[in-house]
Order: C-alpha cells, then sequence, then structure tokens
C-alpha cells in the first residue's frame, strides 16, 4: 500500500477538512488554541475504548491548558456515534470532544497514522500535538496492542507550554512546579557566574536548573 512520509517536527502541520461527528472541522478551526489530535485503530475495540474514556475524563485538564481533542479513526460517522452511545451507555462516560470520519484516510495518510506491517486499512496509536500557530511540536506512535498513557499527554503538552514561554527546556519526567533546565552559557563569563550564582543549581557548566 501507497503511503505518505510522516510529517515533521517545527514545521506546519498537514491541513485538513473532515466530517466529524460534530460536524465539519478543519485545521483552522483551532487556530489560536493547541489541538491533540489521535487516531486510533477502529471502533468497538477495548483498547481503544479504554483510551477515550480516559481522553474524556481528562478533556477539563486539556481545556485548563488551552488545548482541544479531536479523535479519528477510519470508521463513519455513523460507527463513531454508535460507539460514543455505546460508551455513554455501558460505562457512563460522555465523550466530549469530535470524532473524525476518515473513510478515504485522506487524513490518516496525511499524518503518517497507516503503518505497512500493522494494516492496510487502520490507524495506529498516533498522537500529535499541534500549537497556536497551526505547527506541529510533537507526536508519538503506539503499536495497536498498547494503550497510550493520557497522562503522559497532558504532562507533554504542559512542558513544551513552559519551554516555549520561558525558553528552557525540561528533563526527564518533568512535572508542573519542579525545576527546569537553561540553555548552556553562551561565554567563559556567563559560565563562571552561573556556577557562582544561587540563582541556579548547576552540577555542571552545561548543566544547569532553575526555579521558576
Amino acid at each position: 500500500m501507497e503511503t505518505t512520509g510522516l510529517p515533521r517536527l517545527n514545521e506546519a502541520a498537514p491541513d485538513f477538512n473532515a466530517p466529524t461527528t460534530h460536524g465539519p472541522r478543519s485545521l483552522s478551526d483551532y487556530k489560536g488554541k493547541w489541538l491533540v489530535l489521535f487516531s486510533h485503530p477502529a471502533d468497538f475495540t477495548p483498547v481503544c475504548t479504554t483510551e477515550f474514556i480516559a481522553f474524556a475524563k481528562a478533556a477539563p485538564e486539556f481545556e485548563k491548558l488551552g488545548a482541544e481533542l479531536l479523535g479519528l479513526s477510519i470508521d463513519s460517522r455513523h460507527s463513531h456515534i454508535a460507539w460514543m452511545l455505546n460508551i455513554k451507555e455501558k460505562f457512563g462516560i460522555e465523550i466530549p470532544f469530535p470524532i473524525i470520519d476518515d473513510l478515504k484516510m485522506d487524513v490518516a495518510r496525511a499524518y503518517g497514522m497507516i503503518h505497512a506491517g500493522a494494516s492496510d486499512t487502520s490507524a495506529v496509536r498516533a498522537t500529535f500535538l499541534i500549537d497556536p500557530q497551526g505547527k506541529l511540536r510533537a507526536m508519538v506512535y503506539y503499536p495497536m496492542s498498547n494503550g497510550r498513557s493520557i497522562a503522559e499527554f497532558l504532562r507533554l503538552l504542559a512542558a513544551l507550554q513552559t519551554s516555549d514561554a520561558n525558553s528552557v527546556a525540561t528533563p526527564e519526567g518533568w512535572q508542573p512546579g519542579d525545576k527546569v533546565i537553561v540553555p548552556p552559557a553562551k561565554t567563559f563569563a556567563e559560565a563562571s557566574r552561573r556556577m557562582q550564582s544561587d540563582e541556579y543549581e548547576c552540577t555542571d557548566f552545561y548543566f544547569c536548573k532553575k526555579a521558576l
């Protein structure tokens, strides 16, 4: 099966205009907000159901971070709606976000969601974080057999926003409130000052943290 290449980080996210369970949606509809676009292999499957329940429960936390959720699978709107109603009936959870109907696989191909060897007709578990300017900032792929950690995407979104706002990096496992990593010093004088400053926690001249 012919597939397109993967989209690239820090470039414009592939544009789309697609039918969803909440009416037509395009990338431009999300301008000025963060967008979490995520695909799943198929409706009415157990692993996907656990993920959608987790995304639904976390929707208020994504909203606090100025982000909207948008799901996708290569199923029809009728299938999506029936699945949403089933989740509400069987699990007591209402799915508050739209789900793209991608029967023609246009969006899935544009975002590299179809992987040879996984399936020719199902999207793998892919998640894309798109910033308010429409730039792709992160993408994560999971195998069909294993569900995602939704908490990790909340953490990653908060980390990206912190880096953007403060021109810093974040260490492994960073959580809001933890110290951040500052860019390496560009001069000998700056490195020396940092090593002697109470503002920074420096292990070495190239490795310094600070509190925000």
